[in-house]
């Protein structure tokens, strides 16, 4: 039946991760729980963490993945989006230094991958606006195994939708490979489609918005039998 309604990806039943079993709560290790923080640009503030980070991007991307990424160093990964006011949620182990998963956010309102590369994803327009940020470099950890780097990717989902609760932001956007939209999905996240995916077989892509609200935070936290708060709050 015709509906006038916006198509949706909705929550995904099954997927990749649905096959794993992660443990519930704060991924720890010998050395203590992981926490999660934010930090923005390349000061000295987290200098240490926001290194092991890029590191771990590279191995992911660059290494792993085959992507047409470029490596200042040959150690980072890095691009011109990696600014001065490029703001990182991170999860990490305090005690050890260790990257465990990150994201980068950037403001629909200035460049962003979206909006300067995959505009064409987007079947009405890109989504701009003060409420609406960008996702993008979301990795875990190489040696973690599916378990651990699902759990990681469960505290980090969480850290996204607190920050952008307490930031005034209602909606993510991404761009993602179709073969990882099933396991983006399985995480729980309310998302829609911009457009129709571009591309064949693994190589296509597409654009989708993730929805924030309150009652969704809430589900996560209860589903993963995470705290009331991981990231710790902003000060400034």
């Amino acid at each position: 039946m015709a509906t006038n309604e916006t198509p949706r990806f909705g929550t995904a039943t099954h997927g990749s991760s649905h096959d794993i079993q992660a443990v519930a709560g704060i991924w720890r290790d010998g050395h203590g729980p992981a926490l999660a923080l934010r930090t923005r640009g390349r000061g000295s503030d987290h200098a240490a963490i926001r290194s092991a980070m890029w590191q771990d991007r590279k191995r992911v991307l660059i290494d792993r993945l085959g992507w047409d990424l470029q490596s200042p160093d040959g150690l980072h990964e890095l691009d011109q989006y990696d600014g001065d006011d490029t703001l990182y949620l991170i999860v990490h182990q305090a005690e050890t230094g260790r990257h465990l998963g990150s994201v980068r956010l950037l403001p629909s309102t200035g460049p962003h991958l979206l909006g300067d590369v995959f505009a064409h994803l987007c079947s009405d327009g890109v989504p701009v606006g003060p409420d609406v940020w960008e996702i993008t470099r979301l990795v875990t950890a190489p040696e973690l195994s599916r378990a651990e780097a699902l759990q990681v990717r469960r505290q980090l989902s969480v850290a996204l939708f607190e920050h952008a609760l307490g930031a005034g932001i209602a909606r993510y956007t991404m761009v993602t490979h179709l073969p990882w939209l099933p396991s983006l999905l399985s995480i729980g996240w309310d998302a829609e489609p911009l457009g129709m995916p571009h591309g064949t077989s693994n190589d296509a892509v597409a654009a989708l918005q993730i929805l924030v609200d309150a009652s969704t935070l809430a589900r996560l936290r209860g589903a993963w039998l995470l705290p009331d708060a991981v990231l710790p709050e902003q000060t400034n």
